[in-house]
């Protein structure tokens, strides 16, 4: 009993403390409101002041510099005049730094008063307008390009720039007084043996199929041959000897050339003596190298690449067999020059090389020489080393005239056998055979100029050459012919019947 009247008690006086305390703030609130709506009807304010945004540090130092004046702890109102003026004030700083960048081009300005005026508006930009812009995104400055245009990533500067040499600090701790004097160059590392051979083979390989002796002396001049210079005519010469006599004189030509240009004399006399104590092994792959090596000897000294001593040096001081075989052919071949033997032509010259006079020369020589020996195998080796296989077609053509201008049966039998054994030994193509046969037709009209016969011995030629398997039947078929002069008819007044090739 005493319990519960004792906790009603304290309810009782718990909820008559909280409804005092609430009757208190509402009338504290209330206090407040009768006071702020005072000072708001002396302070009358427009309706733009009254906006959410935030006041700046000069606005809010400049409300506190106004406003908050008090004395003795009561509040002492501020000029009306000049409270209005600093919120319009602060409020035309905010629109400026807002418009600034942004809007730079629509023409917002103020007037004197504060206001904000419009001018014409501008239509914006589109974004993809700005995907390339270097203008800075920070919506302040003027809308320039950053740096300049001498700013982002990749960009050296701006255009136009020059930039000047970098002089040297005199006093930087690595300097040295040499350093501007000196020339830089490029050190090429000089050849040894293995790195000879494989560069400069295919140089030499190259120059057998061009003939350009400057060009090999341009490769070998980028080298750094060193001690290897005197190894580039004795690797010539080695490969000359498995070559063709067109190498040769090739191989020839380039020492005279390179002698004076990238090699010297004494490397000349070097090679020379290294081939002579290499021919025991030379003769293992290429059994007449002696004889080939006094040919190349003979052709230095008729060049003035070589002394004319050097042979001489050698005399009772040769144990070899092959090179005192080598030794003695140059010096037959130096005697054999005073009595008019021409050592220039000793290899002779490659086909491609040589004019075209030239080589109608050699093939009518060749022929003769075969009509005089009757030998097909020795022809077939001459015109193999004459090295024209493009030329073949006038050695055909030169044959049948030969026939064509003979009389009797004999050049007309040996001249068809010769060019079945060409035919049957491919050594003349299909092509070179046909064309040679060609010319012939169409020069059989000046052929029978002088010789009268000539039409009636080269279809009998044709046809003899046709069962031989030479030519075919359509080649055959266009052979010339040549009707016989007539009268048509006793009563025709002597008309005659018209020719018929």
């Amino acid at each position: 009993m005493l319990c519960s009247g004792w906790t009603g008690n304290w309810v009782s006086r718990g909820f008559f403390f909280t409804a005092r305390f609430y009757f208190c703030c509402i009338s504290l609130f209330k206090t407040m409101a009768t006071e702020c709506e005072a000072w708001l009807n002396a302070n009358p304010v427009e309706a733009d002041d009254l906006s959410d945004s935030f006041l700046s540090g000069d606005e809010e130092r400049g409300v506190v510099r106004k406003v908050d004046n008090e004395i003795n702890g009561n509040w002492i109102a501020a000029p009306t005049s000049s409270i209005h003026e600093a919120r319009v004030k602060a409020k035309a700083k905010r629109r400026l730094r807002k418009n600034s960048s942004r809007d730079s081009g629509r023409g917002d300005s103020l007037s004197d008063n504060g206001d904000s005026t419009r001018g014409p508006l501008v239509p914006p930009t589109s974004p993809k307008g700005k995907l390339l812009d270097r203008r800075s995104r920070m919506g302040k400055g003027r809308g320039l390009p950053k740096k300049g245009g001498a700013g982002g990533k990749g960009v050296w500067g701006p255009p136009g720039e020059v930039y000047d040499l970098e002089e040297v600090d005199v006093k930087d701790p690595n300097y040295d007084e040499d350093q501007e004097n000196c020339v830089y160059e490029t050190v090429v590392l000089p050849l040894d043996e293995k790195d000879f051979e494989k560069t400069v083979t295919p140089i030499v390989q190259e120059y057998f199929e061009h003939g350009d002796t400057s060009e090999v002396a341009e490769l070998l001049a980028e080298l750094n041959l060193g001690h290897m210079r005197s190894g580039v005519p004795m690797l010539a010469v080695s490969l000359a000897l498995e070559a063709k006599a067109s190498h040769r004189e090739l191989t020839s030509r380039l020492l005279s050339d390179l002698c004076g240009r990238v090699l010297s004399l004494r490397d000349v006399e070097t090679a020379f003596h290294k081939l002579l104590r290499e021919l025991p092994d030379l003769v293992l792959d290429t059994p007449g190298a002696p004889q080939l090596v006094g040919q190349f000897i003979a052709r230095a000294v008729r060049d003035e690449i070589l002394s004319k001593s050097y042979i001489e040096s050698y005399k009772g001081k040769v144990d070899c067999e092959h090179a005192r075989a080598a030794l003695d052919r140059a010096t037959v071949l130096l005697k054999m020059s005073r009595g008019g033997l021409r050592i220039d032509n000793l290899w002779g010259s490659g086909g491609g090389q040589r004019p075209v006079t030239q080589l109608i020369k050699e093939v009518n020589l060749l022929l003769k020489e075969y009509l005089l020996s009757g030998d097909v195998v020795e022809a077939e080796r001459c015109l193999r080393e004459l090295e024209v296989p493009h030329f073949h077609h006038e050695f055909v053509y030169e044959a049948i005239v030969m026939v064509l201008e003979s009389k009797g049966d004999k050049i007309f039998k040996m001249v068809l056998q010769l060019l079945k054994f060409l035919w049957e030994s491919s050594v003349i193509t299909v092509d070179q055979m046909r064309r040679g046969y060609q010319r012939v037709y169409m020069e059989i009209a000046e052929i029978n100029i002088d010789v009268p016969c000539a039409y009636a011995v080269l279809e009998q030629f044709v046809e003899k050459s046709f069962s031989a398997g030479i030519i075919d039947k359509r080649m055959r078929d266009l052979c010339p012919s040549r009707g016989r002069k007539r009268f048509v008819s006793e009563g025709d007044g002597g008309r005659l019947k018209l020719e018929s090739y």
